[in-house]
């Protein structure tokens, strides 16, 4: 029996001594590896609550370019907005410039008015009144009429009213038939003079808008461009001192590079 127990056990022997020379290889090869590479082995707490807390490299990257599309969007409607904001501005300045024309020439046809109520006041000449002295004051008025249009001091309905004579008497005096013409081109005037203010306000409101549109797709644009600045500034108490002065720096220059784009 003792020689059976003596047999096995050396016959197990080498099993077992190969069994613990390997757990020691393996001993032996963790330590050096941890003598070797010591950062593999260490447990850093923020990188590992920072690489949970973040999304994963994909998803980074399908982020960024979701969000540079974005603001490469917003910055082609922002230009697009800043010049149609320019053309607004041009047309109410231009529109402002027709109202203030428009201002002086009624203030001059007033002028003109009372000119000739003061001289309409006075005696007139005695003529004539003959079928051709008619006739002349008759194509005086027609004459009158005509050039005051071209000078655009008549609408086309007054005009057509001199002619038919609606409302108007060709058989008057001169001096009277050019005092109601010059009432007729200052009415005319006046109204030209309050449709170029509608206008210029009109077109004051529309560049207001376009200007207001303008400055939210910039603002809009330039937020566009800072996630990545703000992302990395709220992962700093995770880095290491040194990876947070390096850092630091980050979202001066991306916001440079906004400003510099706009």
């Amino acid at each position: 029996m003792m020689r059976t127990a003596l047999s096995s056990v050396l016959l197990d022997a080498p099993r077992a001594a190969a069994i613990w020379l390997g757990l020691l290889g393996v001993v032996l090869l963790a330590v050096t590896g941890l003598l070797l590479r010591p950062r593999l082995f260490r447990f850093d707490a923020g990188t590992r609550i920072r690489d949970a807390a973040l999304p994963s490299r994909s998803d980074h990257a399908d982020q960024r370019r979701d969000q540079e599309r974005w603001a490469e969007e917003v910055t082609i409607a922002a230009e697009r907005a800043d010049a149609t904001a320019r053309h607004r501005r041009d047309e109410w300045l231009a529109a402002q410039d027709e109202a203030e024309q428009a201002w002086r020439a009624y203030e001059t046809a007033e002028a003109d008015v009372r000119r000739l109520s003061d001289a309409a006041g006075m005696p007139l000449p005695q003529t004539a009144r003959t079928p051709a002295e008619y006739a002349d004051r008759e194509r005086w008025l027609h004459r009158a009429a005509l050039d005051a249009y071209w000078r655009r001091e008549l609408s086309v309905e007054q005009l057509s009213d001199v002619f038919a004579h609606r409302g108007w008497d060709p058989r008057l005096h001169p001096v009277e038939q050019e005092l109601l013409l010059r009432r007729a081109v200052r009415d005319h005037l006046l109204a030209r003079q309050r449709a170029a203010r509608e206008r210029e306000q009109a077109t004051w409101r529309a560049a207001e808008l376009s200007a207001a549109a303008a400055r939210s797709l910039r603002e809009e644009a330039t937020a566009a461009l800072l996630p990545v600045a703000a992302e990395r500034e709220s992962v700093l108490p995770l880095t290491a001192p040194g990876a947070a002065e390096q850092t630091r720096e980050i979202p001066a220059v991306v916001g440079r590079a906004a400003v510099a784009a706009y």
